[in-house]
C-alpha cells in the first residue's frame, strides 16, 4: 500500500488551503423551494416584509416596474402574481435596500481605503443619496451641489480641442427615454463616440444577423416557444442566467418540443426543473427538459453545426423550395461544406459522428425550430461566425418566418436592446442621422465613433479625456481590468450616473462626479406630474416600466432630467431643443421618438396598452430585409485551437449570485 501524505503536504495541495475553493456535488434540479427560499431571504432581508412584498407584486406587471435584472419577455396576455425569477428579486433588493452611503460615509472612508474592499462589499453599503466629487489631488469625495456639478462637466467639456476627445458610455438599464435623450445631446455636442454595454455582449449577433436576414435582433416571439417543435440552446445557461426562460422551455416540453442543450459543461437548469409556482411539483422529481446534450469542445461550435449542416445536406434533408425563393450564396454554402473533412469536423467539436446525426435526423423531421444562445457564442474571435452557423442551419431547413421557428438571441441586460433601437451606437446610420437632423434642426456628426474597446484605447492613448457613463460599472464589465483602470485613470474627468456605489467610482481621472439617479422602482416626479419611461425586451416588445416606491433621497434625479441639466449647462445657446419640455412630460421624448425612428407610431398610446407592442420585424414574418431582400447564407472556415503540449483552453462562467457586474 501506498504511504499517506503527512497531513501538512496534504494540506499544502489543498485548493481551500491555497485559494478557498470548496468542491462539491453539482446540484441536479433548478429552481423549486430552494428559489423560493433564496428570493425571500434577498428581497425581506434588505427591504423588509412590507416593501418587499409591495416591490414583487410590482415586478413585470402592467402597472408595475420592468426587473431591473434580465429581459427576458412577459407573457402578451395573463401574467402570474409572481411574474419573476430568482435573480428578479435580487436585483429588486439591491436597488429598493433600506442601506445609504451619504456624503458621511464618503468622510469617514478614503477612496484609498474603499479600493481594498471587494465589490460585493461596496455594493451592500447602499444607495447612493447625494451628488459627489473628487477634486483633484483629494483623498475622499465630498458632496457637491448639483448646478455645480453641471458647471463642472461643461467646464471640462467645452475646454476639449474636439467633442471627439469625450466618451459617453451607456448601460443597457438606461430607459428607451433617457437613452434617446443622452444620444441626442452627445450629438448636438459634436461626436458618435458612444460606446456601450452591447458592445461586450451581443454586439455579434447584431453584426451576424444583420447581413444574414436583415434585422440584427432575434425574430420569435415568446408564445413561438409553445409551438416549437425543436429548441436548441446552445452556448447559454439559462438556470442561472434568465431562469424565467425554463419556464418557457417546461411549456415547450409538455407541448412535446425535443430541447437540445450544446454547451461545454451541463447546465442544471437544462437537467431538471421545478417550476416554484406549480405546488404539486415542488416535491417531485422536476421535468427534465433536455432531451439531448452535446458536450460540445470550447469553440467548437462551428464544426458542429457545419456538421450537423453537412449531414443534412449529404441526405438531402434540406426545404429546397425555401432556399431557392428566399435565400441567396446557398451554391457556395454548398461547395465548401462539400470540401470540409468529417475528421477535421469531428476533432475540433469533440462531437461523435453519432450524435452529429442524432442531432441532424431530429432537425430534419421537423421544420418549427428555434435556436436561442447567450455569450457562450457571442464572446468568441469568430463570433459572428458561430451566429452565422445558426442561420445557415435554419435556412436549411426554411425555419425563419413561420410561427414556433427562428433566432432568439438572450439579452443580459433589461433595455440593452431598446438602448441601440434609439439610437446608442458609435456607428448610426445614415437614415437615423438624417430623421435627427429633421427633428431637431442640426447638424449630426457623421463619422463614426469609439466602441468600448476603442474608447479604452483613446483614453489610454490620450484621444479621448473625458469620461461619462450612463450607469453600470464601466471597470468591471470591460476584459481587461488593469488596462482599463490606466485608461480611466489618465483622463481629466470621469462622470458616472449611479444608484449604488461600485469598483469603476474609486479608479477616476484627475476630477471624478458620481451623480446619484432614480432607480427603476421609484416614483419619478417632474414639472408635468409622475412619469412613466419604456423599455425593450429581447423579443422586440415595448412596454411602460412604472417606479412605485419612494426615492431612496430627496437629492435623486431621474436620468432624462440628468441629462437635460447636463445638456443645457454644456451647450446653453448652442442647442436647438427645448430640453425643459422634454423632461417635464416623457410623453414629448416619446413623440420625438416617433418621429425620429420607424416602428413607433402612436408610440405614447400602444406603450399604454397593458402588454405594449410589437416592433416591425420583416423576418419574422418572413420578409428578409437585406437590401437584396433575401436571407444570405455565409461561408466560414473552421477555427483551429491548436494547443501546445500543457496548454489548457480556458472558459468563462458566470457564478449562480452574480448578475453582469453586481454579485
Amino acid at each position: 500500500m501506498k504511504p499517506s501524505r503527512p497531513p501538512s503536504e496534504a494540506n499544502a495541495q489543498s485548493p481551500e488551503t491555497l485559494v478557498g475553493l470548496r468542491t462539491r456535488e453539482p446540484v441536479r434540479v433548478a429552481a423549486g423551494i430552494p428559489a423560493i427560499v433564496q428570493t425571500m431571504k434577498h428581497v425581506m432581508g434588505q427591504d423588509g416584509v412590507v416593501k418587499g412584498t409591495r416591490l414583487l407584486l410590482k415586478v413585470n406587471q402592467a402597472n408595475g416596474f420592468d426587473c431591473p435584472g434580465c429581459a427576458w419577455p412577459d407573457p402578451d396576455g395573463h401574467r402570474s402574481i409572481a411574474e419573476f425569477c430568482e435573480n428578479g428579486p435580487k436585483a429588486v433588493a439591491e436597488e429598493g435596500t433600506a442601506e445609504r452611503v451619504t456624503p458621511e460615509f464618503f468622510r469617514d472612508h478614503s477612496v484609498a481605503e474603499l479600493s481594498e474592499q471587494s465589490d460585493y462589499w461596496l455594493g451592500k453599503r447602499g444607495r447612493l443619496t447625494h451628488p459627489m466629487v473628487l477634486r483633484e489631488g483629494a483623498t475622499h469625495y465630498e458632496p457637491i451641489e448639483w448646478d455645480a456639478a453641471f458647471a463642472l462637466i461643461a467646464r471640462g467639456l467645452n475646454a476639449l480641442e474636439s467633442p471627439d476627445e469625450a466618451v459617453f458610455y451607456t448601460s443597457g438599464r438606461t430607459s428607451n427615454e433617457a437613452a434617446f435623450l443622452y444620444q441626442l445631446f452627445v450629438r448636438q455636442f459634436g461626436t458618435n463616440n458612444l460606446p456601450d454595454c452591447s458592445n461586450m455582449c451581443h454586439e455579434s449577433s447584431g453584426s451576424a444577423l444583420g447581413p444574414t436576414i436583415g434585422i440584427g435582433k432575434g425574430t420569435v416571439k415568446l408564445d413561438d416557444f409553445e409551438k416549437a417543435e425543436v429548441i436548441v440552446v446552445i452556448g447559454q445557461n439559462p438556470g442561472t442566467n434568465h431562469p424565467r426562460m425554463l419556464t418557457s422551455l417546461q411549456h415547450a416540453v409538455r407541448n412535446g418540443a425535443k430541447i437540445v442543450a450544446i454547451n461545454p459543461l451541463h447546465e442544471t437548469g437544462l437537467l431538471a426543473f421545478k417550476h416554484p409556482q406549480e405546488l404539486l411539483h415542488l416535491l417531485g422529481k422536476g421535468t427534465q427538459l433536455a432531451s439531448l446534450f452535446l458536450q460540445v469542445r470550447i469553440n467548437g461550435d462551428v464544426p458542429l453545426l457545419q456538421g450537423v449542416a453537412k449531414e443534412l445536406l449529404e441526405t438531402r434533408a434540406i426545404d429546397r423550395d425555401f432556399v431557392d425563393a428566399n435565400t441567396a450564396g446557398f451554391a457556395e454554402y454548398e461547395a465548401n461544406l462539400e470540401k470540409v473533412n468529417w475528421g477535421d469536423i469531428v476533432e475540433d467539436s469533440g462531437i461523435s459522428r453519432d450524435q452529429i446525426r442524432a442531432l441532424a435526423e431530429l432537425l430534419a423531421r421537423h421544420d418549427r425550430i428555434i435556436f436561442c444562445w447567450a455569450m457562450g457564442l457571442t464572446q468568441h474571435k469568430n463570433a459572428v461566425a458561430n451566429i452565422q452557423e445558426i442561420v445557415n442551419v435554419l435556412l436549411l431547413r426554411g425555419s425563419i418566418g413561420k410561427p414556433g421557428a427562428g433566432v432568439c438571441p438572450v439579452r443580459g441586460h433589461s433595455n440593452v436592446q431598446g438602448d441601440r433601437t434609439v439610437g446608442i451606437y458609435e456607428q448610426p446610420s445614415d437614415a437615423f442621422l438624417d430623421a435627427l437632423s429633421a427633428k431637431f434642426g442640426f447638424s449630426p456628426p457623421r463619422k463614426h465613433g469609439f466602441d468600448v474597446v476603442d474608447s479604452i484605447r483613446a483614453m489610454r492613448d490620450g484621444r479621448a479625456k473625458v469620461f461619462f457613463a450612463m450607469g453600470g460599472n464601466f471597470l468591471s464589465a470591460t476584459p481587461d481590468t488593469e488596462a482599463t483602470a490606466a485608461a480611466l485613470r489618465g483622463t481629466r474627468l470621469t462622470v458616472h450616473v449611479s444608484t449604488k456605489l461600485n469598483r469603476s467610482h474609486l479608479v477616476a481621472g484627475r476630477q471624478a462626479l458620481i451623480l446619484p439617479c432614480l432607480g427603476r422602482t421609484e416614483e419619478d416626479c417632474q414639472a408635468g406630474g409622475p412619469q412613466f419611461v419604456s423599455v425593450e425586451n429581447s423579443m422586440g416588445v415595448v412596454h411602460q416600466s412604472r417606479g412605485r416606491a419612494h426615492p431612496a433621497s430627496e437629492r435623486l434625479l431621474s436620468e432624462p432630467a440628468i441629462v437635460a441639466r447636463l445638456a443645457k449647462a454644456v451647450l446653453g445657446e448652442r442647442s436647438t431643443v427645448d430640453w425643459d419640455a422634454l423632461v417635464a412630460n416623457y410623453d414629448n421624448i416619446r413623440s420625438a421618438i416617433e418621429q425620429v425612428i420607424p416602428g413607433f407610431d402612436d408610440y405614447n398610446a400602444r406603450v399604454r396598452q397593458p402588454a405594449g407592442f410589437y416592433l416591425p420585424n420583416g423576418p419574422r414574418e418572413g420578409k428578409f430585409t437585406t437590401p437584396a431582400g433575401k436571407a444570405h447564407f455565409t461561408v466560414h472556415p473552421l477555427p483551429r485551437q491548436e494547443l501546445a503540449p500543457g496548454q489548457l483552453l480556458m472558459m468563462t462562467i458566470r457564478s449562480h449570485d452574480q448578475f453582469n457586474t453586481t454579485i
